[in-house]
């Protein structure tokens, strides 16, 4: 932001700490006016003809922005994307296993990448990859929603798999 002797157009729109608006000001003028209050002279709508300034205390100012990013930045939920991967012929165990797995990542708030890899002649049998992640997708489907199909990509066929809202 451009604020005091930064701001270089001949006349601004100048506005109250109070939010009055005082009219159309020469730069000196409202610089004038800016001291006199012991305030400074900040530019908030460049764009605007003529340009927008208005008298208030900067630092206070930056200060209270930065307080509100912060709040911002704790309120904000960070997920994570964990990948649980099977094979086209797992066995049933195996399969419970992994599902525990998920459903721990699930519960965590974290979205499930649920992937098959086909390995050497695997890659002709791709319905058995897709049965798998079926029976996956079956037996989540209490705690998660589909985020996405299964599709291919290469030699994996992989599945989204994102926890259900409590809201919802």
């Amino acid at each position: 932001m451009n604020v005091n002797e930064k701001i270089r157009a001949r006349e601004v729109r100048l506005i109250d700490s109070n939010g009055d608006q005082l009219g159309v000001k020469t730069r000196q003028e409202a610089l004038e006016i800016a001291t006199t209050r012991n305030l400074d002279l900040v530019m908030v709508a460049p764009n605007a003809k003529p340009p927008v300034c208005r008298i208030m205390d900067y630092g206070k100012f930056r200060f209270e922005q930065q307080k509100k990013e912060k709040e911002a930045r704790k309120k904000q939920k960070i997920i994570n994307v964990k990948e649980v991967r099977f094979t086209p012929g797992i066995g049933d165990h195996d399969f419970e296993t992994k599902l525990k797995n998920a459903r721990k990542f699930l519960e965590k708030g974290d979205k499930v990448k649920a992937a098959v890899r086909f390995r050497g002649r695997a890659i002709t049998h791709k319905e058995l990859g897709r049965e798998v992640l079926d029976r996956f997708a079956d037996e989540v489907k209490d705690i998660a929603t589909i985020e996405t199909k299964p599709k291919m990509e290469g030699r994996n066929m992989f599945m989204m798999v994102a926890p259900v809202n409590e809201k919802q």
